[in-house]
């Protein structure tokens, strides 16, 4: 046996991890840090990424289980790199990081739907977030301002008044999304809750914003202090008049507006017509639709670490009454709410990989034109680099042999991703010393030993005779058992028969021939 006796090495050991967990819920993994042979008292510093970010680190005692504690920010799967600092002397740093992915799921996404005048338009958003059951629909209408005075006595009235401290101020951050729809300042809102919503936006939160005429007015939401989230600035106009959505070029390349049914690829599109939109001036963001003489219609944006969309027209709703054969709706304000909620598979900067039939394949989803260039790091170590080819709507592939066992790593800075070729975390690399204590049942039913090369020259070879000794001084042996098992016959003449009696005969002549001589 090849080795040494005092091999060093340390290994890391996840011993429990959950496969699936809640959005923004803490969970917690169990992890294990080995070292052979046990120093007593001794940390290994641990370092944990999250989505290729590193999310932090700390000093685990070894030879003991430490729980970690962690957070999913999106649904869908996120990849944890975990690494340990090495020993010195130590046979390889292979077994000393591991990775995981751990599965998000959003719980009853809360939502909340504020509508201001009363319009055709509210019942679309309102169906659309009903049908899906993993929506939690808190929808308010503002039917009567303030200031409006209704003699009707309180106890015969329908209506309830506005929870704006509860909504705006008490339980704010617990919704994923909130949505303004043809709101405009009635004064239900003081300002202060105004910035309650930007600053719950700036911290992470989704806003969605759909405008009326009022937008170009001054009771406008963008003059309150929610403006400074807000990146379309109205300029005072209201264009009447048939027009059909357009996708921009930058559109083509987003998640959210590319390749939407019916948009035409850059051509006319197949659907119907709207006939209202607000002008504004973009500020900031990305404009991924156009609407009459090619004004903003669909502006994106993010604000600090939350994202604001904002559509410049009440009238996506003949979309949904079909008017001049309607349009993708319901999958174009699906994909809207699904990336301000930050979904995974609508992010615009993306990048995957996975191993098929043996070939590592790689997506990267960009809104650059340039072709992206990629490095790969093979299981090995060993690093190249390959550029990718366009492959239409914002998407790049590319492919080559994985021809490695293990872990590939596939690097666009700032963007990780990885793929397994074969088991994620090999059980081969848990522990790589050399240990004798291994072979030696086997060694010891067979008669033999187990040396190792450092501790003596190459021994010699020996036949010996089954039971008998089959090491000693110097040598191995080797049992000749002659044991063998017989699988089948075949029988195949030598001559033909005819042949074979013919040869006889004449050999028979022959002799009696030269006897009889």
């Amino acid at each position: 046996m090849e080795g040494r006796d005092d091999e060093i090495d340390r290994r890391l050991i996840v011993k429990e991890i959950p496969t699936y967990g809640i959005v923004g819920q803490k969970q917690s993994m169990i992890l294990h840090v080995d070292d052979m042979p046990a120093e007593p008292g001794a940390h290994a510093r641990v370092t944990i990424r999250r989505d290729g970010k590193r999310l932090g680190s700390a000093d685990l005692p070894t030879g003991e289980d430490s729980i970690v504690e962690f957070a999913l920010e999106h649904a869908g799967p996120t990849v944890f790199e975990i690494e340990i600092d090495g020993r010195d002397g130590e046979l390889t740093l292979a077994n000393n990081r591991a990775v995981v992915v751990v599965n998000g799921v959003r719980d009853r996404l809360r939502v909340l739907l504020v509508s201001g005048e009363p319009h055709p338009g509210e019942r679309t958003w309102r169906n659309l977030l009903k049908a899906d059951p993993a929506v939690d629909l808190v929808h308010f209408t503002i039917l009567r301002p303030p200031e409006k005075q209704d003699g009707t006595p309180i106890r015969e009235l329908s209506l309830i008044a506005f929870p704006i401290r509860e909504l705006f101020e008490v339980k704010l951050d617990e919704f994923d999304l909130i949505i303004f729809d043809r709101y405009r300042q009635r004064g239900v809102l003081p300002r202060y809750y105004y910035e309650n919503i930007a600053a719950y936006v700036e911290k992470g939160g989704a806003l969605l914003e759909s405008t009326g005429p009022s937008y170009a007015s001054s009771f406008s939401l963008y003059r309150t202090p929610l403006g400074e989230a807000l990146p379309a600035e109205p300029l005072g106009r209201v264009l009447e008049g048939g027009f059909k959505p357009r996708v921009t070029d930058i559109g083509q390349r987003h998640p959210v507006t590319a390749d939407l049914p019916g948009s035409g690829g850059g051509g006319e599109p197949q659907w119907g017509r709207w006939f209202r939109l607000v002008d504004v001036g973009v500020t900031r963001g990305l404009t991924v639709m156009s609407g009459s003489e090619g004004r903003p219609l669909l502006v994106l944006d993010r604000f600090g670490e939350g994202r604001v969309a904002q559509v410049m027209s009440d009238h996506v709703w003949l979309w949904s009454r079909g008017f001049e054969g309607g349009g993708p709706q319901a999958e174009l304000l699906r994909r809207l709410a699904h990336w301000l909620m930050k979904e995974p598979d609508l992010e615009e900067e993306d990048l995957r990989a996975a191993v098929h039939d043996g070939k590592l394949e790689i997506t990267r989803r960009s809104l650059a034109e340039e072709p992206p260039q990629v490095r790969i790091t093979t299981p090995s170590g060993a690093t190249s680099e390959l550029t990718l080819d366009a492959a239409g709507g914002g998407r790049w592939t590319g492919s080559l042999p994985a021809e490695e066992v293990g872990l590939y790593r596939v690097d666009d800075d700032p963007l990780t991703a990885f793929a397994a070729s074969g088991a994620l975390n090999p059980i081969e690399m848990a522990d790589l010393r050399s240990k004798p204590e291994i072979l030696a049942p086997v060694a010891a039913k067979t008669g033999g030993t187990v040396l190792r090369l450092q501790d003596a020259d190459v021994p010699e070879v020996r036949k010996v005779r089954p039971g008998r000794e089959a090491s000693g001084n110097g040598w191995i042996g080797i049992a000749a058992n002659r044991d063998y098992l017989v699988t089948g016959i075949d029988q195949v003449p030598l001559l033909p028969g005819f042949l074979a009696l013919a040869l006889l005969l004449g050999t028979a002549l022959i002799a009696w021939w030269r006897e009889g001589r």
